[in-house]
């Protein structure tokens, strides 16, 4: 008698376990659920078998082969497309017209008496016999309804409570007459309980029902595998589990390696070659696959660990699946339910929340909370906060659902019956994402002051003017059409600060968020003058004096500066050529190469129409790019030192505020003008926090980035054009005369790749490293650790806050010396990282 295994299905409910692997080689205590199927095939006698294979056959094929290895013969029937469970056997049609066969699951586990149920099946003339189980919970099988004598009188598939008539439901194992192959049409999908069964029944054919008292699961959620592990470990299922029992229930391979000072308490079992240190504690219903390696300190509870996974020092498992190839390291920290792919890398101290799938190749960031399934994005990030805000691709890392979010946690944090400002770029993402935050903004009792698309400087603007609590903007991020950036405002329209970013990841790694009674809902409201507003108030703050029948040429990129220009220039008087003055919903923002080609076509525009300058937004009005009257780009680092010349030559006093990685040369320009300078560090709300004091005069990033202190503490690349007109207006020298007379920098930078958890210990080497030199270094803990030397040269040593970085910064007299100075450091933070 031959029997039939069903190994086609792609348990699609079980995935991630099942995104590169069918289920029938998920492992049940280390071995696939089809292998303990064959076993149990093979106890009864059934040796020779005909496997049935869809999705991932080869899989199947290559690991089982022609059976011999597990004394069986096995051939294989491949279903190009699913024909269903009637379908697929019928597909092996040729190899079983002989005699009766039987068919079973190769993804359930079960140790049902075969030979009693083939017994049964002979007794009764049966054309079919249908092995049955009584169960709990019935809703999710197919029920029988049999008479005393084992007839069955009644089917129904997958029912409702309200259908529920009986417990004992179809286990999917079958015993059968050839002849019942001449029911399923050839090529199509036939299903045997749908459509077979029913049909036969009707007809009054001989169908029985075997109620087995063996052991039956079907392994078809991650509740369910987490289930048979447990039961399998508890001797609840006849299996053959591999190794010899150190002490009861504690399983041990031959092979594996388990130190006297580790901690077990059993059920539990360890594979082939696994290896257990030293104060690693395994407890109940764990199964470490084999290969696997458990450092000193990890704990396991009823945790599966597949085959070759790494287990750093401390980490903290249970409850949870981790696929094969995975690394978990130091401190490393998977809750309950959690299922974690193949080869992924957990880092170290990252912690990922119940329920959690992360799907194979996937790497969660050192310190990282993932409370959201990780399926399309490339990692779990450490920060939901990067330099540009909450960053992502749209609708694979940004999605409505994380919009929703990330609002609801935002709300979470204000008051009910605050405002919020909103407002977004020309991109069509942008606008659909920013729906979902206004939805999620008012159903949380926050009233919404909607802006549509406007220059995030109008945004910022308008959240310090409304009293508004803060604000939420949607932007493309720069160079990649397929990403956008969600920032989020303090009340000031500034970035929002560190620690209000970490607040606001508290109650979003929670997911506590706050919601509205029926009577709290919010309103949405959109300004009628929010433009005018904003030019009206610039241009009472900023001095124009001069500027009129000047001429300049703007490119606005196609971005929203072109929405408040016309009402800017207007007003003053300025002949302005303006190119690229639209809204470009479909490339919002730009490559590289079409960066520098709109930048050489503004030099050209200028030089030729002999204008003052030239300057160039950014597609959301933030930052500019300036070309001076000789149609030269003057470059992001230069084109800070020229207009803090002009601002510092006209206010001849006051404070400016320069971030640490700023050349020194700045500190030559204010010396020379008398104004002071506050060095901050590189964050914007440091910029913008030291923008609010009533001395500062100046502030800008070195990025293209310029604050008008007297206007606004924030990035604002419009006022700082308008100022700019003022000043140039005012000068008697041209950009390029001012350019001519500020000194030469040298100023390099290096990054270094630093492992997260290696960064302390860097910053440390690097301290240590000055003192031993012995060379006199002055040390400044601003940002980073900046060492300065007697002669004016130093060095910044600055670890990234979102990647796993140290920047390396070196400025000296000439180029050669500032290569030797960074070539030093770098070198001392490498040997630290270990890289």
């Amino acid at each position: 008698m031959k029997a039939v295994v069903m190994a086609g299905g792609e348990g699609t409910r079980l995935r991630p376990m099942t995104a590169n692997q069918p289920k029938p080689l998920l492992p049940v205590v280390n071995r696939p659920i089809m292998e303990h199927v064959l076993r149990l095939l093979k106890r009864h006698g059934l040796t020779e078998t005909v496997v049935t294979v869809q999705f991932l056959a080869a899989l199947v094929r290559n690991y089982f082969g022609d059976g011999d290895e597990l004394g069986m013969s096995l051939n294989y029937a491949t279903e190009d497309l699913p024909l269903g469970t009637a379908g697929s056997v019928k597909n092996a049609a040729d190899k079983l017209r002989d005699d009766r066969f039987l068919v079973i699951s190769g993804d359930a586990l079960t140790d049902i008496d075969l030979s009693d149920m083939i017994r049964f099946h002979r007794e009764n003339a049966a054309l079919v016999t249908i092995g049955l189980k009584r169960v709990p919970n019935p809703l999710e099988f197919g029920i029988i309804i049999v008479d005393e004598h084992g007839r069955i009188q009644r089917f129904l598939e997958k029912p409702t409570w309200g259908q529920v008539f009986s417990d004992t439901v179809n286990t999917g194992v079958y015993v059968m007459e050839p002849e019942v192959l001449d029911e399923v049409a050839d090529g199509e999908v036939v299903d045997w309980s749908a459509d077979v069964f029913p049909r036969l029944l009707k007809r009054g054919a001989p169908l029985f029902g075997y109620v087995a008292e063996g052991y039956w699961e079907d392994v078809g959620t991650h509740e369910s595998y987490l289930k048979a592990q447990a039961d399998a470990l508890s001797g609840r299922v006849q299996l053959d589990i591999g190794g010899f029992e150190r002490s009861p229930g504690v399983w041990v391979a031959e092979s594996a390696t388990v130190d006297p000072d580790a901690v077990l308490k059993g059920p539990l079992l360890i594979g082939e070659y696994a290896k257990i240190e030293a104060g690693a504690e395994l407890r109940e219903f764990t199964v470490v696959g084999n290969n696997a390696l458990v450092r000193e300190g990890a704990f396991l509870h009823r945790a599966v660990l597949h085959d070759n996974v790494y287990l750093g020092p401390g980490a903290h498992l249970r409850g949870c699946v981790i696929g094969k190839g995975t690394d978990l390291m130091t401190g490393a920290r998977v809750e309950e339910n959690a299922v974690i792919g193949d080869d992924c890398v957990i880092e170290a101290e990252a912690y990922v929340s119940s329920g959690v799938r992360v799907y194979p190749f996937k790497t969660i960031e050192a310190g990282a909370v993932v409370n959201t399934s990780v399926i399309w994005e490339s990692r779990g990030q450490r920060s939901l906060f990067g330099p540009r805000g909450v960053s992502g691709l749209v609708n694979v890392e940004i999605t409505p659902e994380l919009c929703v979010r990330l609002a609801s946690a935002y709300a979470t944090t204000l008051k009910k019956g605050e405002r919020v400002v909103t407002a977004r770029d020309s991109s069509l993402a942008a606008r659909a994402l920013k729906r979902a935050v206004i939805g999620a903004l008012t159903a949380s009792a926050i009233n919404v002051l909607d802006l549509e698309a406007a220059p995030l400087p109008v945004a910022r603007f308008h959240t310090s003017r409304e009293a508004a609590a803060g604000g939420i903007a949607l932007r493309t991020t720069a160079g990649d059409p397929q990403s956008v950036d969600i920032v989020f405002m303090d009340q000031r329209g500034s970035d929002l600060p560190p620690a209000a970013q970490r607040k606001l990841e508290r109650v979003y790694s929670r997911q506590e968020f706050r919601r509205a009674f029926p009577g709290e809902i919010a309103e949405l409201r959109y300004p009628a003058r929010a433009v005018e507003d904003y030019a009206h108030e610039l241009l009472a703050c900023v001095d124009m004096t001069g500027v009129r029948d000047m001429k300049v040429v703007v490119d606005c990129a196609g971005g929203t500066a072109t929405l408040v220009l016309p009402t800017l220039l207007g007003r003053v008087g300025v002949e302005v050529l303006t190119v690229n003055a639209r809204l470009d919903e479909a490339s919002p923002t730009e490559t590289l190469a079409e960066r520098r080609r709109d930048l050489q076509r503004l030099a050209e525009l200028v030089s030729s129409s002999r204008a003052a300058f030239g300057v160039r937004f950014d597609p959301m009005g933030e930052r500019i790019a300036l070309v001076d009257e000789m149609g030269q780009l003057i470059g992001e680092e230069r084109a800070l030192l020229v207009v803090l010349d002009l601002v510092a030559a006209e206010r001849r006093r006051g404070r400016v505020a320069l971030p640490v990685t700023t050349t020194r040369v700045a500190e030559q320009v204010c010396r020379f003008h008398g104004v002071q300078v506050e060095w901050t560090s590189t964050g914007t709300d440091a910029l913008t926090s030291a923008a609010a004091a009533d001395d500062l005069v100046f502030a800008g990033d070195g990025r293209g980035g310029f604050i008008v202190p007297e206007f606004s503490p924030a990035v604002d690349g419009l006022a700082a054009f308008m100022r700019l007109l003022g000043l140039v207006a005012r000068t008697r020298l041209s950009l390029s005369q001012i350019d001519a007379r500020i000194p030469e920098a040298s100023l390099l930078k290096r990054s270094v790749p630093t492992p997260w958890a290696a960064k302390g210990a860097v910053m440390r080497s690097v301290i240590e490293a000055a003192e031993a030199a012995g060379e006199g270094f002055r040390v400044d803990t601003t940002d980073g650790v900046r060492l300065a030397a007697g002669d004016g040269s130093w060095a910044l040593i600055l670890p990234a806050a979102t990647e796993p970085v140290t920047d390396v910064w070196a400025e000296a007299a000439d180029a050669d010396s500032a290569q030797a100075l960074l070539e030093r450091w770098a070198r001392i933070v490498e040997q630290a990282s270990g890289t």
